[in-house]
């Protein structure tokens, strides 16, 4: 039998830790995502917040086995898998196989928290953007199958052709409509704080303004962008609300104030996840151990 089609999705088992911000608090008290129903793992130094990766670029080339079994070691709670990636979860797979894949993560410590795709509406070509649309949709039925909580995608670009204002309202009028797939089949949007112009924080507060759905927030990506015009406080308090998910570089880097974002997100009471996006190694698991350090060390929890 098919897991990931039998099991009925209601208000009271969708979305809980989610990787949700505070901003989708009140969705999040009401549903639960199925995939993190599973009590938290019992690692030491516990956050209030999850720690995770992103398998761009560190896990690039790792299959599930290898991803399960390094997030283990280093005590990561969870995953985005990234598509086009070496772990092969992408929308061809059977309704087989993305069983098994459900079957893998439920079966260890690390959560399936999303999937992470490459669509953008910002696109003047209308049939691109439908054809985005339409693409991020079988993407969300593939994250609800294989027990993820929702999908990531971006903005990344504003066409020089185009009047920004009239490619922002397209970017959130898309959100919207993929907000209601996704609310029907028990998942997030995520959007990603990303692409020239585009990740500046008032543009993004102007695309959630627009599309105006509570399962469309943000994927804050921590681009040195978030210091721009008004400084960085004052740009966090605009969408902080509304964050969903978080990307982070290397901890140890001086131009990003990491540990202010850190206490900014336990000021808000996120509770969602917080994804390692950081280069390759040969040594990763070392480098997630020092890592998850820093990360417990910036919310004085070690």
């Amino acid at each position: 039998m098919f897991i990931a089609t039998s099991m009925k999705t209601t208000r009271r088992n969708f979305l809980r830790a989610a990787g949700l911000g505070v901003g989708a608090a009140a969705f999040a008290n009401s549903f639960t995502s199925a995939a993190e129903t599973r009590a938290a793992p019992t690692f030491a130094g516990q956050s209030k917040m999850r720690l995770g990766i992103v398998t761009y670029n560190i896990a690039k080339d790792w299959d599930i086995a290898t991803i399960i079994r390094n997030c283990e070691e280093a005590k990561f709670e969870g995953v985005e898998l990234r598509t086009t990636h070496a772990h092969g979860v992408e929308v061809s797979l059977s309704k087989e196989q993305r069983a098994e894949v459900r079957k893998r993560f439920a079966d260890s410590k690390v959560i399936l928290m999303g999937l992470g795709s490459a669509f953008d509406y910002h696109t003047p070509d209308q049939a691109k953007l439908r054809a985005d649309i339409e693409a991020t949709k079988q993407y969300l039925l593939l994250a609800r199958d294989v027990g993820a909580s929702g999908v990531k995608v971006r903005p990344n670009a504003l066409p020089k052709e185009v009047p920004q204002e009239k490619t922002l309202e397209q970017i959130g009028r898309s959100l919207h409509e993929l907000g209601n797939f996704a609310r029907d089949l028990g998942q997030l949007i995520r959007l990603e704080v990303h692409g020239a112009e585009t990740s500046l924080l008032p543009n993004i507060k102007k695309i959630l303004d627009v599309a105006n759905h509570p399962s469309v927030g943000i994927c804050w990506n921590s681009n040195q962008t978030d210091l721009d015009g008004e400084g960085f406080d004052h740009n966090f308090n605009l969408v902080k609300k509304k964050i969903f998910s978080v990307h982070m570089r290397d901890l140890f880097l001086d131009e990003y104030p990491f540990r202010k974002l850190l206490t900014g997100l336990n000021g808000v009471g996120f509770t969602g996840f917080c994804l390692a996006e950081i280069p390759e190694s040969k040594d990763p698991v070392r480098v997630m151990k020092y890592l998850r350090a820093l990360w417990l060390a910036y919310q004085n929890l070690q």
